[in-house]
């Protein structure tokens, strides 16, 4: 009875899920397959875009996504679309809503950038803020409002304007406390991701590193602000730091136009009555559009920490950086003879050296194949993910891209006095003078040091070898500008780690000059891996993982519970303890990111 009460259930699961997927999916598709067309858009349209949205990366459809409320924009599309409407004259003005952005720095310089370019055209621009602050820094939220031509905000507003901060954790201390020891060896002195573990505050590389990063951000912040508001530079300069500022004291220092609510800002740029402009979310516009037509460019991602294999892409979530889905997709690039070109999209803190080595592979011999590749990097490219972009024949970045971290670590958490405190004894046989090498139960022996040092030395070696030969520097200069060191974007280009400054804006301009291309030429950007289709995205779902992997996974979870204050910060570190990372430092995340 008890077994045909279990087999009720699943049917009845498997039904309420099979109805489920089937109604996103007929949303999905009545959505998508319903004809739009431009001849479809309003005569006169005011863009609207919504900057407390979600922005993804990549427009992998979710099947899903229909039926839930939450408005999403892929960030490449809104940019393309920002620029098309530049020139359409059914478009008459850019309307956009700000409470707090979650977006990285070079993600906001992209959305600026498009924003000006709109400007440049004489159409009216507007932002409307309910605030940029309320208990939060707004230091971001205000430079992005900067780009617009008019800023308005609610009564109850401020802006925040805090400045900059960087803080960090250091659990030396609370290792110590529970006998834990931090067994890590980094190169070199500026490759501060194990400084958490093993120090109880800022080294002084650390502090130089953040100290000059900060500098640069907030030269960018200030000239950016000086210029969209037409305000002198050393106003700024005074202003940034000393917010918030009470809406009225904002509008007296010249940072916002005009203090009201959102409809009466949306009547000041659409106009009133019947010849108000009909407001278009600029996701829908992009919508009628289509693609343009052009020569066909592969658009490859790479998102997130390096990993070997497949990246995940799953449900409700952005495909990862595996090396094995990104090396195949540059692979099907150079073979498709119809494309001229590869964009490479880089925003990575980085992740595995030897991931990171695959791609950087297939990124050369895409070269050799004589298919140009041009990397765009986005709010990082540190590490890992500066490895795999310094092959390419161009890179741009953001001023705001936080660039190179040229650098290794590894190590593991030492944990023998640990499990004494807490009575537990362990027992082991091996075979083999390093067999134990990556065991939590003992340090180091000096030979297994020895060991991980030479790892270190070579992969260090490799890395600005392979640096100093992509971008044409001497060895003994890429080190000085390498030794786990982090820049700006800025900063890297007067370096030469980079070729230039920007968004895919100068990144399509790069691909059409080293394509042959004239400067005008229309480009078609092509994603390669092909998003999937939303049955296969449902039948990903629906398959799950095998029993045994599920067991594997309890059994684990299980084992590492009592460690979890622990591992979960060593957790961003390394896919596993044994594996060479090439990493941003945990601890930098670049301004307007959250863990």
């Amino acid at each position: 009875m008890r077994r045909l009460g279990r087999i009720l259930i699943v049917l009845l699961a498997v039904v309420g899920l099979l109805a489920l997927a089937a109604t996103g999916a007929g949303v999905w598709v009545a959505y998508h397959i319903s004809p739009r067309t431009e001849h479809d858009l309003p005569r006169t349209a005011v863009l609207s875009l919504d900057f407390d949205a979600r922005f993804r990366d990549t427009s992998d459809a979710d099947p899903l996504a229909a039926l839930s409320n939450e408005r999403t924009y892929v960030l490449g599309e809104v940019v393309a679309a920002i620029d098309r409407a530049a020139v359409d004259p059914r478009v008459v003005g850019l309307f956009a809503t700000l409470g707090h952005v979650r977006l990285g720095l070079g993600d906001i310089q992209e959305l600026r950038d498009a924003v000006l370019r709109f400007g440049a055209t004489g159409k009216p621009s507007l932002l409307f803020a309910e605030t940029m602050g309320e208990g939060g820094s707004g230091t971001l939220d205000y430079y992005l409002a900067s780009a617009f031509g008019r800023i308005w905000l609610q009564p109850s507003g401020d802006v925040g304007l805090t400045g900059l901060m960087v803080e960090a954790p250091f659990i030396r201390g609370t290792l110590d406390l529970l006998g834990i020891k931090a067994q890590f060896s980094g190169r070199h002195e500026y490759k501060s991701a194990i400084d958490m573990f093993t120090e109880t505050g800022f080294t002084p590389a650390h502090r130089e590193n953040l100290g000059r990063l900060m500098d640069s951000l907030a030269e960018q912040m200030a000239a950016g602000i000086a210029s969209g508001r037409r305000l002198p530079p050393d106003a700024v300069k005074g202003l940034l730091g000393k917010g918030p500022f009470l809406a009225s004291e904002a509008k007296a220092a010249g940072l916002v136009d005009q203090i009201g609510y959102r409809d009466a800002a949306w009547a000041a740029i659409a106009g009133d009555g019947d010849s108000a402009a009909e407001e278009m979310d600029v996701a829908d516009y992009a919508d009628h559009l289509g693609p343009e037509r052009g020569s066909r460019i592969a658009l490859i991602s790479g998102r997130g920490a390096i990993h070997r294999g497949e990246s995940h892409r799953g449900l409700g979530s952005e495909p990862d950086f595996g090396s094995r889905t990104v090396a195949e997709a540059i692979r099907d690039a150079v073979d498709d003879d119809a494309i001229k070109a590869i964009l490479f999209r880089v925003d990575s803190p980085g992740g595995s050296y030897t991931a990171s080595d695959t791609v950087w592979n297939e990124v050369r011999r895409a070269r050799e194949a004589g298919k140009p590749v041009v990397v765009s990097m986005g709010n990082m490219a540190a590490s890992g993910g500066y490895f795999v972009a310094m092959a390419a024949d161009r890179i741009v970045a953001q001023p705001g891209t936080v660039t190179g971290s040229i650098g290794v670590f590894t190590g593991k958490m030492v944990l023998d006095e640990f499990w004494k405190k807490l009575g537990v004894s362990w027992d082991e046989m091996h075979r083999g003078e390093n067999a134990a090498i990556w065991s939590a139960n003992r340090p180091f022996s000096p030979e297994a040091q020895a060991r991980i040092d030479a790892l270190l030395d070579h992969i260090y070696a490799d890395f600005t070898g392979k640096a100093a030969q992509g971008r044409g520097i001497p060895p003994d200069r890429m080190d000085q500008v390498a030794r786990g060191r982090i820049w700006t974007g800025a900063d890297a280009k007067g370096l030469g780690l980079v070729d230039g400054l920007g968004g895919l804006h100068e990144a399509k301009a790069m691909v059409r000059e080293v394509a042959g291309l004239k400067p005008d030429d229309p480009l078609r950007l092509v994603p390669f891996p092909r998003p999937r289709k939303p049955w296969e995205m449902l039948a990903e779902l629906m398959a799950g993982g095998s029993v045994a992997e599920r067991r594997q996974m309890a059994s684990l979870l299980r084992g590492l519970a009592v460690l979890e204050p622990v591992l979960s910060r060593l957790a961003p570190l390394a896919a596993s303890p044994a594996e060479s990372v090439l990493r941003l430092p945990s601890a930098i995340d670049p301004p307007g990111t959250r863990r």
